[in-house]
């Protein structure tokens, strides 16, 4: 990967992370898996060869997201922590 593909790519997952917050409240609260999902979904060992970015940027969504709890924000922790 060249420093322009590199940058366009680095913008590409600004731009996810951005649309990620601008349309939270569309997504859900609590994961839509259960704990230990990933262990079937990814492989043991790393690949010997890379994959495309593309593959990649599908994968975010497709396997890290139903994993993703809505949780983790600030005022959610509060009150997370004071009930602790």
């Amino acid at each position: 990967m060249d420093a322009e593909e590199f940058c366009r790519h680095g913008k590409e997952m600004i731009d996810y992370v951005a649309d990620y917050l601008e349309n939270i409240r569309e997504r859900r609260v609590f994961p839509t898996v259960e704990p230990g999902y990933l262990r079937k979904l990814i492989p043991e060992e790393a690949p010997e060869e890379g994959e495309s970015f593309e593959d990649i940027f599908k994968d975010v969504e497709r396997v890290i997201m139903p994993g993703v709890s809505e949780l983790i924000c600030y005022a959610n922790l509060v009150s997370f922590l004071s009930e602790v």
